[in-house]
Protein backbone atom coordinates (compact mmCIF):
# COMPACT_ATOMS: atom_id res chain seq x y z
CA UNK A 1 0.00 0.00 0.00
CA UNK A 2 2.82 2.16 0.22
CA UNK A 3 2.37 5.26 -2.17
CA UNK A 4 -1.40 4.92 -2.79
CA UNK A 5 -3.36 7.66 -0.88
CA UNK A 6 -6.22 8.28 0.67
CA UNK A 7 -8.57 10.99 -1.50
CA UNK A 8 -12.27 11.92 -1.31
CA UNK A 9 -13.30 14.97 0.50
CA UNK A 10 -14.83 18.25 -0.26
CA UNK A 11 -15.75 20.43 2.38
CA UNK A 12 -17.29 23.96 1.67
CA UNK A 13 -19.16 26.39 4.20
CA UNK A 14 -21.11 29.47 3.09
CA UNK A 15 -22.22 32.83 5.31
CA UNK A 16 -25.43 34.48 4.17
CA UNK A 17 -27.34 36.26 5.87
CA UNK A 18 -28.00 35.47 9.81
CA UNK A 19 -26.94 31.91 8.62
CA UNK A 20 -23.38 30.32 8.26
CA UNK A 21 -23.70 26.37 6.62
CA UNK A 22 -20.92 23.96 6.26
CA UNK A 23 -21.26 20.90 4.32
CA UNK A 24 -19.22 17.66 3.37
CA UNK A 25 -19.28 14.89 0.65
CA UNK A 26 -19.31 11.33 2.25
CA UNK A 27 -16.63 9.79 -0.64
CA UNK A 28 -13.03 8.39 0.62
CA UNK A 29 -10.99 6.77 -1.53
CA UNK A 30 -7.62 5.00 -1.97
CA UNK A 31 -6.09 5.24 -4.95
CA UNK A 32 -8.78 4.77 -7.72
CA UNK A 33 -11.06 2.49 -5.14
CA UNK A 34 -14.10 4.08 -3.57
CA UNK A 35 -13.41 2.80 0.26
CA UNK A 36 -17.12 4.38 1.88
CA UNK A 37 -19.43 6.45 0.54
CA UNK A 38 -21.15 7.82 3.50
CA UNK A 39 -18.36 9.10 5.69
CA UNK A 40 -19.37 12.45 7.63
CA UNK A 41 -16.43 14.85 7.54
CA UNK A 42 -18.68 18.22 8.99
CA UNK A 43 -19.28 17.85 13.18
CA UNK A 44 -19.90 20.53 15.88
CA UNK A 45 -17.36 21.04 18.32
CA UNK A 46 -17.90 23.33 21.41
CA UNK A 47 -21.13 22.05 22.62
CA UNK A 48 -22.09 22.83 19.41
CA UNK A 49 -21.39 26.50 18.98
CA UNK A 50 -18.43 25.80 15.92
CA UNK A 51 -18.92 24.28 12.61
CA UNK A 52 -15.57 22.02 11.56
CA UNK A 53 -14.91 20.18 8.67
CA UNK A 54 -11.48 18.28 7.20
CA UNK A 55 -9.65 17.43 4.42
CA UNK A 56 -7.24 15.17 4.63
CA UNK A 57 -6.13 11.85 6.35
CA UNK A 58 -9.28 11.17 8.61
CA UNK A 59 -7.50 9.64 11.78
CA UNK A 60 -4.94 12.81 11.30
CA UNK A 61 -8.18 15.21 11.12
CA UNK A 62 -9.63 13.13 13.81
CA UNK A 63 -6.32 13.98 16.28
CA UNK A 64 -6.77 17.54 15.36
CA UNK A 65 -10.88 17.65 16.16
CA UNK A 66 -9.64 16.88 19.42
CA UNK A 67 -6.86 19.42 19.87
CA UNK A 68 -8.51 22.22 18.51
CA UNK A 69 -11.34 20.65 20.58
CA UNK A 70 -9.47 21.26 23.53
CA UNK A 71 -8.00 25.02 22.19
CA UNK A 72 -11.42 26.00 22.09
CA UNK A 73 -12.85 24.71 25.77
CA UNK A 74 -9.12 26.46 27.20
CA UNK A 75 -9.91 29.93 25.46
CA UNK A 76 -13.63 29.71 26.34
CA UNK A 77 -15.10 29.31 22.75
CA UNK A 78 -12.82 31.81 21.43
CA UNK A 79 -12.66 30.75 17.24
CA UNK A 80 -9.65 32.95 16.19
CA UNK A 81 -7.94 32.56 19.68
CA UNK A 82 -8.05 28.41 19.88
CA UNK A 83 -6.94 28.65 15.72
CA UNK A 84 -3.90 30.51 16.65
CA UNK A 85 -2.94 28.31 19.03
CA UNK A 86 -3.43 25.16 17.38
CA UNK A 87 -1.68 26.44 14.48
CA UNK A 88 1.58 27.28 16.79
CA UNK A 89 0.76 24.17 18.25
CA UNK A 90 0.39 22.11 14.84
CA UNK A 91 3.54 23.87 13.10
CA UNK A 92 5.96 23.31 16.24
CA UNK A 93 4.80 20.31 17.77
CA UNK A 94 6.97 17.23 16.31
CA UNK A 95 4.16 14.72 16.45
CA UNK A 96 1.67 17.30 15.31
CA UNK A 97 4.06 18.60 12.17
CA UNK A 98 3.65 14.87 10.70
CA UNK A 99 -0.28 15.29 10.49
CA UNK A 100 -2.07 15.27 7.04
CA UNK A 101 -4.70 17.39 7.29
CA UNK A 102 -6.48 21.03 6.48
CA UNK A 103 -9.81 22.07 8.61
CA UNK A 104 -12.50 24.45 8.04
CA UNK A 105 -14.01 25.86 10.74
CA UNK A 106 -16.89 28.57 11.47
CA UNK A 107 -18.91 29.98 14.69
CA UNK A 108 -21.83 32.18 14.15
CA UNK A 109 -19.19 35.49 13.25
CA UNK A 110 -15.78 33.77 11.67
CA UNK A 111 -15.08 31.51 9.13
CA UNK A 112 -11.11 29.78 9.10
CA UNK A 113 -9.17 27.77 7.34
CA UNK A 114 -6.23 26.30 9.77
CA UNK A 115 -3.54 24.48 8.18
CA UNK A 116 -0.66 22.64 9.35
CA UNK A 117 2.31 25.17 8.52
CA UNK A 118 0.68 27.98 11.20
CA UNK A 119 -1.40 29.48 8.45
CA UNK A 120 -4.83 30.72 9.88
CA UNK A 121 -7.00 32.36 6.88
CA UNK A 122 -10.12 34.19 7.01
CA UNK A 123 -11.46 34.64 3.89
CA UNK A 124 -13.01 38.14 3.02
CA UNK A 125 -16.12 36.75 1.39
CA UNK A 126 -16.34 34.32 4.28
CA UNK A 127 -16.96 31.19 1.64
CA UNK A 128 -14.45 28.65 2.32
CA UNK A 129 -13.94 25.69 -0.20
CA UNK A 130 -11.45 23.00 0.65
CA UNK A 131 -10.09 19.43 -0.21
CA UNK A 132 -9.83 17.40 -3.61
CA UNK A 133 -13.07 19.22 -5.21
CA UNK A 134 -12.95 22.12 -3.01
CA UNK A 135 -12.04 24.63 -5.56
CA UNK A 136 -15.00 23.38 -7.69
CA UNK A 137 -17.28 23.72 -4.62
CA UNK A 138 -15.94 27.28 -3.55
CA UNK A 139 -16.60 28.55 -7.52
CA UNK A 140 -20.10 27.29 -7.42
CA UNK A 141 -20.64 28.74 -3.91
CA UNK A 142 -19.77 32.17 -5.06
CA UNK A 143 -21.69 32.02 -8.69
CA UNK A 144 -24.42 31.07 -6.35
CA UNK A 145 -24.01 34.09 -3.92
CA UNK A 146 -23.56 36.21 -6.51
CA UNK A 147 -26.65 35.19 -8.86
CA UNK A 148 -29.77 33.74 -6.18
CA UNK A 149 -31.24 33.89 -3.24
CA UNK A 150 -30.72 30.91 -1.98
CA UNK A 151 -30.15 30.23 2.30
CA UNK A 152 -26.00 29.75 2.67
CA UNK A 153 -27.70 25.62 3.30
CA UNK A 154 -28.95 25.43 -0.24
CA UNK A 155 -25.95 27.11 -1.80
CA UNK A 156 -23.59 24.79 0.49
CA UNK A 157 -25.90 22.04 -1.01
CA UNK A 158 -26.14 22.53 -4.51
CA UNK A 159 -22.24 23.56 -4.63
CA UNK A 160 -21.32 20.71 -3.02
CA UNK A 161 -23.40 18.62 -6.10
CA UNK A 162 -21.95 20.29 -8.97
CA UNK A 163 -18.44 19.87 -7.55
CA UNK A 164 -19.40 16.08 -7.17
CA UNK A 165 -20.43 16.37 -11.04
CA UNK A 166 -16.71 17.33 -11.66
CA UNK A 167 -14.31 16.05 -9.16
CA UNK A 168 -13.66 12.06 -9.36
CA UNK A 169 -13.20 12.09 -5.50
CA UNK A 170 -16.19 13.72 -4.40
CA UNK A 171 -19.62 11.98 -4.40
CA UNK A 172 -23.30 13.18 -3.89
CA UNK A 173 -24.02 11.88 -0.38
CA UNK A 174 -23.84 15.25 1.55
CA UNK A 175 -23.90 16.23 5.07
CA UNK A 176 -24.93 20.02 5.66
CA UNK A 177 -24.77 21.70 9.19
CA UNK A 178 -26.34 25.52 10.12
CA UNK A 179 -25.71 28.20 12.68
CA UNK A 180 -26.98 31.56 12.69
CA UNK A 181 -25.21 34.17 13.11
CA UNK A 182 -25.03 36.87 15.57
CA UNK A 183 -25.45 39.73 13.18
CA UNK A 184 -27.39 39.64 9.72
CA UNK A 185 -24.39 40.95 6.81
Amino acid sequence: MNGIQFHGTTIVSVRRGSEVAMGGDGQVSLGETIMKGNAVKVRRLAEGAVLAGFAGAVADAFALFDRFEGKLKEYQKNLLRAAVELGKEWRTDKYLRQLNALLAVCDRDRSLIISGSGEIIEPEDGLIGIGSGGAYALAAARALVAHTDLSAAEIVRESLRIAASICVYTNDHVVVDTLSASSPE
